[in-house]
């Protein structure tokens, strides 16, 4: 059986375009920017701010009510429903370790029926927190496990081909993925060993 490995933001939620039109759009009314034109991420530059201010504003959001009950991708969830049980799952995301407990349990609550195992990269170095892995990459390689990633970061997708593994870049307004939802979904599934 395979093991899926599952990036958590933008790809099992919608992390940035809740940010974007929940947060920043509302805190920047003269913004003129929709979410398509979010062509990097992060996106500071686009909006004229610096990637301090960017990873400040986003950190605040991934603590408020509206991030913690973000709906689940429904197709995701609905590929789960149809063809999970057919691979094995993990969850693994790249963020500040003080914002990990209510995503961790956001991922267990709508996933947690095929994903058994959660991971995290901390992404803020230089506090007291030990930095066991910098990377999606250095992370894949410690744990040895993962035969597919789905991520829509193509610096972690590139990092996870260099291991041998697997992958479908999740198509993202900042990404050149040339697959939509269903045909990546669709992908997955044939990847699944014949019972």
């Amino acid at each position: 059986m395979l093991t899926v490995v599952w990036d958590v933001d933008d790809v099992l939620n919608d992390l940035m375009y809740q940010w974007f039109t929940r947060c920043w759009l509302q805190e920047n009314p003269a913004c003129n920017l929709s979410y398509a034109d979010v062509q990097v991420n992060p996106p500071h530059e686009v909006l004229g701010i610096s990637r301090e201010e960017y990873l400040s504003s986003l950190d605040r959001f991934r603590n408020t009510d509206r991030a913690i009950n973000m709906q689940p991708n429904q197709a995701v969830l609905a590929w789960m429903r149809s063809h999970g049980s057919q691979f094995r799952h993990i969850a693994l995301t790249a963020r500040p370790l003080e914002t990990t407990p209510d995503v961790a349990h956001w991922v267990l609550r709508h996933f947690g029926k095929w994903v058994r195992c959660f991971g995290v990269v901390h992404t803020r170095p230089g506090d007291e927190i030990p930095a066991y892995d910098r990377s999606k990459g250095e992370y894949l390689s410690w744990i040895r496990c993962g035969n597919v990633m789905v991520d829509d970061s193509p610096e972690n997708i590139a990092q996870a081909q260099s291991l041998g593994i697997k992958t479908l870049l999740y198509p993202q307004p900042w990404n050149c993925s040339s697959l939509t939802v269903d045909t990546l979904l669709k992908e997955l599934s044939h990847l699944a060993v014949p019972s």
